[in-house]
């Protein structure tokens, strides 16, 4: 799995005009679903980014994790991160099918909100569009190919 994720102020995803998730503090979460994905690998990515610590303390130092400072998060799902770029045109054939993208993408959410985060998104597949106040800012990558 992979996963962009960016310390916000708000964030919120609109399809067709409407407004389908939005927060305040936390975290936006661009996530893609790799074709040799297990439920183990998505665990361990939720549980990692929901320990994350980037929001600052009382001494500007990022040692705060998002339930300490009351954030949520905001999931949007993204293939385009298995994107091949190779080419002047990229390929996607690298993203999991959605018979396998879907379920983990539900499960990277229901772990959050196991922890207790409210967590909002996207809907997957739509045309979505998305906006954010980046806080910091501050973005982490994560690639569970490589950690």
């Amino acid at each position: 799995m992979r996963a962009v994720v960016t310390r916000v102020s708000s964030a919120s995803v609109t399809i067709d005009g409407s407004v389908e998730g939005a927060i305040e503090k936390g975290y936006l979460i661009l996530l893609g679903v790799g074709p040799e994905d297990t439920e183990a690998v998505c665990d361990k990515l939720a549980e990692k980014i929901c320990n994350l610590r980037v929001f600052e303390d009382e001494n500007g130092k990022m040692n705060l994790s998002l339930e300490q400072v009351g954030g949520a998060i905001l999931v949007v799902s993204q293939f385009t991160l298995y994107a091949d770029t190779s080419s002047r045109r990229p390929g996607f054939s690298g993203a999991a099918k959605p018979e396998l993208a879907v379920p983990l993408y539900e499960r990277f959410m229901d772990r959050c909100r196991a922890r207790g985060f409210r967590v909002e998104h996207g809907q997957f597949g739509a045309d979505m569009k998305v906006a954010s106040v980046n806080d910091g800012p501050v973005t982490i990558l994560y690639d569970t190919e490589r950690t």
